[in-house]
């Protein structure tokens, strides 16, 4: 097949894994960007699933001009002698470092990283980066810093665990000569799973949003989990600023116990942000080049007063880059934000002056806390469901934690396989609003529709995940909206 065009032109400094052989486990996404990444890079692959009904990585269009003779395929169980002959390993997030084969060649001394590890190691370091990871709000805050950047006119990648891997982002820049590369900024979601094993990846600014139980089947307790996500401050030094919230003991400590030496920011204090989400007004404080904004937020389109703190999160993310964004720039691009589909959005208002809210993305407790929180001026009903996670040995799902928040909405309707049990938590937590059963969701719709008064919120905030119903919370929030739809459009 013929060379990729810009290959040929590429610096020799940019072909560092000439002769060496990588291997590539897990073919999603991620391992895909990442076999492109290093054949730009001169190596040669062996590509590795445990899926054997892949289609053969040729037949991909995006490997549409990639020396695919110097990649071979490997489908079905791994082969030990396989990862033993790697000069390196990379690893896609959804790949647990706990498989056997995988972990021995690691104990073996095979050098080993994740995508975000290998793009880290080519990106031009004239492009600065803006990494965000917590377990809720990692999407939105990442999509707001980049419209901010984009609308103030600077060079903007968006992507990381949230769409586009890094490594295309990296193969991107090949394009282009090392001192002008094609991005000012790379604002990147970044996951726990790729910080098992973050490599030499440095963001200029890096948030840690929050923390709470999540992915714990992998990472097996709360300090595996907050240790892992401070990994991405692991590599920082003092010219670079690590955000996290001022109110968490636990990450603060954990934090300090991983880079003692990048400058500090604050979620909830200053330097950082001091948000008022009454008043609708943020002050953000950037240590590092002693820029200030004060943004007023009521002009912002996303609903619930979360978004507000995702909004200055994003401003503070954007100033503390310093590539010419400043108070006036972030105050004109608050009221043009856009949320992401099926996180706290609107999917249109019905007959009766219901307005009807898709919250799909809270497949988690603290996620559909977050987003009732925000509702605290209007009753709501509200859609509870689908496959829960048993947080304690006890069995319990945390329900109870949302009883305080839903005591002054309309009802909760239940739905999906763990719906009892979500009700009775609800109940054994003495919440006095009516609850009401469904054994799906279209049925809880339907529920929700006759329980609702004029001038209420509809609203499908599961806090559960959606594989009981669906193939993932997108296609749940995509269904919810074709529901809502037919009782917005209807004239009767």
């Amino acid at each position: 097949m013929a060379t990729a065009p810009w290959l040929c032109c590429a610096p020799s400094a940019r072909l560092d894994l000439s002769g060496k052989r990588v291997v590539v486990v897990g073919l999603g996404s991620s391992g895909r960007a990442a076999i492109r990444l290093a054949l730009l890079r001169g190596a040669s692959v062996i590509a590795v699933d445990k899926n054997d009904k892949l289609a053969p990585l040729k037949e991909d269009p995006a490997f549409h001009g990639y020396e695919m003779d110097r990649v071979s395929t490997e489908l079905g169980p791994h082969q030990l002698e396989t990862f033993l002959s790697a000069s390196r390993i990379v690893v896609s997030p959804g790949v647990p470092l706990s498989e056997p084969i995988l972990a021995y060649a690691m104990d073996s001394g095979i050098p080993t990283i994740s995508e975000l590890g290998l793009a880290a190691e080519a990106f031009p370091k004239a492009v600065k980066i803006a990494a965000v990871t917590g377990t809720n709000g990692k999407s939105t805050v990442t999509t707001f810093t980049g419209q901010i950047l984009q609308q103030a006119g600077v060079r903007t990648f968006i992507g990381g665990n949230l769409g586009t891997p890094f490594s295309d982002a990296a193969c991107e820049c090949f394009k282009f000569p090392s001192d002008d590369p094609p991005y000012q900024v790379t604002v990147l979601e970044v996951s726990s799973y790729q910080l098992e094993l973050p490599g030499s990846f440095s963001p200029s600014v890096g948030v840690i949003l929050n923390l709470s139980p999540d992915h714990l089947e992998r990472h097996k307790s709360m300090e595996n989990y907050g240790e892992t996500k401070c990994r991405l401050f692991e590599r920082m030094d003092s010219s670079k600023l690590s955000i996290i919230p001022h109110a968490d003991e636990f990450l603060r400590k954990v934090a300090y116990k991983y880079n003692s030496g990048s400058t500090k920011a604050w979620l909830g204090a200053l330097p950082g942000i001091q948000l008022d989400s009454q008043a609708r007004r943020a002050v953000v404080v950037v240590p590092t080049t002693k820029a200030e904004a004060r943004l007023y937020l009521s002009g912002l389109k996303a609903v619930g007063s979360h978004n507000a703190q995702n909004a200055a999160t994003a401003s503070l993310l954007s100033l503390a880059l310093d590539v010419g964004v400043d108070e006036h720039k972030l105050q004109a691009a608050i009221g043009q934000l856009t949320p992401l589909p099926h996180r706290m959005q609107i999917v249109g208002q019905d007959k009766k002056g219901v307005l009807w809210i898709n919250d799909s993305k809270a497949t988690n407790v603290d996620a559909a806390y977050t987003g009732i929180k925000g509702l605290a001026d209007r009753k709501a009903v509200i859609l509870l469901g689908g496959l829960a996670k048993v947080l304690d040995q006890d069995g319990s799902l945390g329900f109870k934690k949302l009883s305080d928040l839903l005591q002054n909405h309309r009802a909760i309707v239940t739905f999906g396989a763990f719906g009892e049990q979500i009700e009775k938590e609800l109940k054994e937590a003495n919440v006095s609003i009516p609850c009401f059963r469904s054994l799906t969701m279209e049925d809880a719709v339907a529920r929700a529709e006759k329980l609702s008064k004029q001038g209420d919120i509809i609203l499908l905030s599961p806090a559960c995940a959606s594989f009981d119903e669906f193939r993932n919370f997108e296609h749940r929030g995509e269904v919810f909206g074709q529901l809502a739809t037919r009782y917005i459009t209807s004239t009767t």
